[in-house]
């Protein structure tokens, strides 16, 4: 499917109310697209209308006319330069941006990322390194609340033996 098409589905989901589901059409064509600035741009209005600035912020950060609180609420959210490069969700070296804005932003960010690590920075390995730490942030969230739900039957446990303990105790 093309572009162009794409988009133009997007615009009739949006029509037609379904904005979830133009979000996720939108945030494909990105993934499949990176370098197609009016995918990006179209995502960042989307996330406008869910009232999300840092997400508009994100894919709107290579436009020329971003909005700087959007860029602001962005880079707060993401304030760790590395984290910052692999939510930009690029690909490739800088010189395959479609404008000098775009390049000069992306170099910018890149070299920012490269400072924090101590070498060179690559968007494809930022992108792999940052998968990496989600999944680890989420393997340990999943390890907390079975803990928690140990914890929780441990407890129901305790009350069923004191409810029993209390009826026998009354008869």
């Amino acid at each position: 499917m093309t572009v162009e098409t794409t988009l133009a589905r997007a615009e009739a989901d949006l029509r037609a109310g379904r904005t979830p589901v133009a979000l996720q059409r939108l945030r494909g064509l990105v993934g499949s697209c990176p370098a197609d600035l009016t995918a990006r741009r179209r995502l960042a209005e989307v996330y406008r209308l869910y009232g999300e600035p840092a997400q508009a912020g994100r894919w709107a950060y290579l436009d020329e006319e971003r909005d700087p609180a959007e860029t602001a609420a962005f880079e707060a959210r993401y304030a760790d330069p590395v984290r910052r490069m692999a939510a930009l969700a690029w690909r490739g070296p800088e010189h395959r941006a479609p404008t000098a804005t775009a390049r000069a932003r992306l170099a910018e960010v890149r070299e920012a990322a490269s400072a924090q690590l101590g070498r060179p920075a690559r968007w494809w390995d930022v992108q792999e390194e940052a998968r990496g730490a989600a999944a680890a942030e989420q393997e340990d969230g999943t390890l907390f609340c079975a803990g928690f739900a140990l914890l929780g039957l441990l407890l129901l446990g305790l009350a069923v033996l004191g409810a029993v303990t209390a009826v026998r105790w009354l008869l």
